[in-house]
């Protein structure tokens, strides 16, 4: 069968089967595509590696910046499917006080009897803070903001989902002797069972990773006894990946073919979520892995989390304020750390109240923030047009 008798029977499947998966077909899209990585500072087990202290100026250059996020969209799309950002975070200080924060919460809840269940580890086994972005935000906004203001990660983002992407977080601390979880896939088709996956046409299958990125900072160093993640390269290329990684031969193909990468403090791996990955055991006696996993969902998708972002905006917006009229924040930074927190897609919202005056749609949280920072709002100011804005974006009728 030559190429395009290939492909046309590619189109013409309609319905992926478990049944019909083939693991000589999923090793066959493993191997690398050779196409030259302009910006990559290493190549390590087939994972391109960045350094960002290479790519501070390019991250200001916006033609530069263009060039290096197609590198890593096709990195992500049809190359080894996961990226390193090393030293993400070239200063540790805004890691560090949020793992005092986090650590603050996990003692909390603790205390409280919060026991949550993990998605592909046994309960209890891990220390999880559920919808970390919102606590954090809330807890400790000037932590917050200088965390989430942050070049490299916004560029990784927009790479892959473009703009007004929803920034959600989960952090996750493995105590030494944490077992491994199962190779996945993630979010969305990876969070269905077999029979509703198989509910799905193929070609959903196929724009389900595009909805959707999957990233890890990490908040302590993670040798490879500490378990960071086990990774598959290539292996989201596999469209009918949502229904084979639960089956025994793939799981088996997988936990005799990973690679995991050590990770410094202040690192952070980027995936597409299609790709057969896991969390590894950690074999050590003393290191408590810690890591912040945002899953940061495209505009046009639903994130997993709801979060209240317009409390969030209120908690954040004096500190954008202060360092802004201060000059501490450049314009990047700043929006970076609004993306991180505001709403950016302006829809649903309710039409009748809400209507598109002027334009195509109406104003996005996002915006209003921006102009109260370019106008110099008074927070009480901004509070009122934020609460506002959320009000004609009510659904309920109340007239």
């Amino acid at each position: 069968m030559d190429q395009d008798e290939a492909r046309a029977a590619e189109l013409g499947r309609q319905w992926y089967r478990e049944r019909e998966c083939s693991l000589d077909a999923f090793v066959n899209q493993l191997h690398g595509d050779g196409s030259p990585l302009r910006f990559a500072a290493d190549v390590r087990q087939r994972i391109p590696v960045y350094d960002c202290r290479q790519l501070e100026a390019i991250l200001h250059d916006a033609p530069q910046l263009a060039q290096l996020q197609a590198e890593w969209a096709h990195v992500l799309r049809d190359g080894a499917g996961v990226l390193v950002l090393e030293h993400a975070y070239a200063d540790t200080r805004p890691v560090d006080e949020a793992t005092a924060v986090f650590e603050a919460i996990i003692r909390a809840e603790r205390e409280r009897g919060s026991t949550g269940a993990d998605h592909f580890a046994q309960a209890g086994a891990n220390d999880r803070i559920w919808n970390a972005q919102q606590k954090l935000c809330l807890q400790a906004p000037a932590v917050f903001v200088d965390y989430f203001a942050n070049l490299p990660l916004m560029a990784v983002c927009e790479a892959w989902l473009g703009p007004c992407y929803q920034m959600t977080s989960q952090v996750n601390v493995v105590r030494p002797g944490g077992a491994a979880q199962q190779a996945h896939r993630d979010y969305h088709l990876g969070f269905l069972t077999v029979e509703e996956a198989e509910c799905y046409p193929a070609h959903v299958h196929r724009l389900s990773p595009y909805l959707t990125l999957q990233g890890a900072v990490a908040h302590s160093d993670m040798p490879v006894e500490s378990g960071p993640t086990r990774l598959l390269p290539y292996s989201q290329r596999y469209a009918e990946g949502y229904l084979a990684w639960r089956r025994a031969d793939f799981r088996e193909y997988f936990e005799s073919h990973f690679v995991q990468l050590p990770l410094a403090r202040g690192d952070a791996v980027f995936f597409n979520p299609a790709l057969f990955h896991a969390a590894g055991t950690n074999q050590t006696a003393s290191v408590q892995r810690m890591a912040n996993l945002l899953q940061v969902s495209s505009a046009m998708g639903r994130a997993m989390e709801t979060l209240d972002r317009a409390r969030m905006c209120e908690a954040i917006y004096p500190v954008l304020r202060e360092q802004w009229a201060e000059g501490r924040l450049s314009e990047a930074a700043l929006l970076a750390a609004i993306a991180s927190c505001a709403e950016g897609y302006p829809f649903p919202t309710n039409l009748d109240r809400d209507p598109p005056v002027g334009g195509l749609a109406p104003q996005s949280q996002q915006a209003l923030m921006q102009r109260a920072l370019r106008e110099d709002w008074a927070p009480a100011r901004f509070t009122e047009a934020l609460g506002q804005h959320g009000s004609r974006r009510d659904p309920a009728d109340k007239s």
